[in-house]
């Protein structure tokens, strides 16, 4: 018999990070279940800071996608280095041209400037966020630097659009859909040596 902290445990333990997504729009009660796990993430202060911008806009993605991509100066993977075998990352394959591997589903979260605590806040938002996508059976990816998505025109005419304050900023973005592949990336090997007691 599986308890609630088993399940939570094995939640935890079985989530991947998913890049291939069906082409197919999730649920919005699946949605709703993702975006209250990440209002009740931890903040700093008890702040609640961070603003959750939902955007399922195909060709809205598609361009900040590709844009992201282009400001992402990111080492190529080698045969030996590399991020995913079986989801492969804009590092792992040049010819991915969407950083946000056309996901139905982007989620970004945005935080205040004169904050210190805003990115980690988001972060917890969003690892709260992918744990929930899992448990109802969505694929999820986190991205960070998401202020990258944002440097062109058509970029900055979006966060007018969205009516973003000008004292906030994008601080990474959540992918969601339904998973491509019925079998989950295999978990990489733990390192060993990462724990020490004293």
């Amino acid at each position: 018999m599986i308890t609630e902290k088993d399940a939570v445990i094995h939640n935890i333990l079985t989530r991947r990070t998913i890049r291939r997504f069906l082409d197919r729009q999730i649920e919005e009660e699946e949605l709703l279940t993702v975006l209250e796990a990440g209002l009740y993430a931890p903040s700093a202060r008890g702040r609640q800071g961070v603003l959750f911008v939902v955007s399922q806009n195909r060709e809205v993605n598609e361009k900040l996608g590709r844009i992201k991509k282009n400001n992402s100066h990111v080492r190529m993977s080698t045969d030996t280095v590399y991020i995913s075998k079986e989801q492969p990352s804009i590092a792992d394959d040049s010819s991915i041209m969407n950083a946000f591997y056309d996901a139905p589903t982007v989620i970004t979260l945005f935080v205040p400037k004169d904050f210190l605590y805003g990115p980690y806040d988001a972060s917890a938002a969003a690892e709260n966020m992918l744990l929930a996508a899992h448990e109802v059976g969505l694929g999820g990816c986190y991205i960070g630097s998401a202020w990258d998505s944002f440097r062109d025109p058509f970029g900055q005419e979006i966060l007018k659009e969205w009516e973003i304050r000008t004292d906030y900023y994008a601080a990474l973005h959540v992918l969601l859909g339904y998973p491509k592949d019925a079998q989950a990336p295999k978990a990489k090997e733990r390192k060993d040596g990462r724990i020490i007691r004293k």
